[in-house]
């Protein structure tokens, strides 16, 4: 495998984004493809038999584009279908829930642990898992917040509707004490201000997009596929949506540090 083959990263939709521009800052010198499932999203109300579906073949896309390993920037699909998928790809496959559990065991003083996401990901229970598999005794409550992604996709990141609606979904987590909080979908860390003056200061934010982007890092030294410095750049970030090419180029160039260039349109289905 050419260690200077890009890194192959996919998501629903644009929340993934948050996860590239993780890899952007703590690996510089990496090259990223980019799959965004505009046209299917949202994944987190869809069945578990789909996301696999969904997975496959866009992995089967990126593995087109000769990336080296693959992250899968989406905490439903990372959920229910990472444990499938990497057992048929011959390359290293990661998803976000594992990185950003350890860090809330870590992180956690009071052994209770709140974790926020779509209602596919609360309802695979796949956080409460890997967390009780780390350390039994912690308590885990999760609370399945849906609108965030349509706010998030809106643009409403400092926003009064957004506040209401916040407030509203983690009343409850605040009512149990939790002391660490999982942003578990990769839309949330764009209102994590919003959701940090709501939890209060005593409460530890947990970013499953930095920390992936941290395992990532990890995970290609181990297998000696980090890039070398010094090379010469191909086309460094390369991005591809299933449909809404222009909204998506319209979000990632407000959030991501580097450059957007061509948003390329494809049809997964024939993958």
């Amino acid at each position: 495998m050419d260690r200077n083959a890009p890194v192959g990263v996919f998501d629903s939709g644009i929340g993934g984004l948050t996860v590239v521009r993780e890899i952007m800052r703590q690996l510089p010198d990496e090259r990223v493809v980019y799959f965004g499932d505009t046209a299917r999203l949202p994944y987190g109300n869809k069945s578990k038999e789909n996301i696999i579906r969904f997975s496959r073949q866009i992995i089967r896309f990126l593995k087109t584009q000769n990336v080296k390993a693959i992250v899968i920037a989406c905490n439903t699909a990372s959920a229910y279908a990472l444990e499938t998928v990497k057992n048929e790809v011959d390359i290293p496959i990661i998803g976000v829930i594992n990185a950003g559990a350890r860090t809330a065991v870590q992180s956690t003083a009071s052994g209770k642990i709140g974790v926020i996401g779509t209602e596919g990901t609360i309802h695979s229970g796949i956080y409460t898992q890997v967390i009780r598999k780390l350390d039994p005794k912690i308590q885990v409550f999760g609370k399945a917040c849906p609108l965030f992604v349509p706010l998030v996709e809106e643009g409403l990141f400092h926003d009064s509707v957004t506040d209401e609606i916040a407030s509203r979904y983690v009343s409850g987590l605040k009512a149990k004490y939790v002391d660490t909080l999982v942003l578990g979908c990769t839309h949330y860390p764009l209102i994590r201000s919003t959701l940090g003056r709501i939890m209060g200061e005593g409460v530890v934010l947990v970013n499953p997009a930095y920390e992936t982007a941290i395992e990532l890092k990890t995970l290609l030294k181990e297998h000696g596929l980090d890039c070398e410095k010094g090379v010469k750049e191909q086309e460094k970030f390369q991005f591809f949506v299933s449909d809404l090419a222009e909204k998506f180029t319209s979000f990632a160039a407000s959030i991501l540090p580097n450059q957007v260039g061509e948003v390329r349109k494809i049809d997964i289905e024939e993958f």
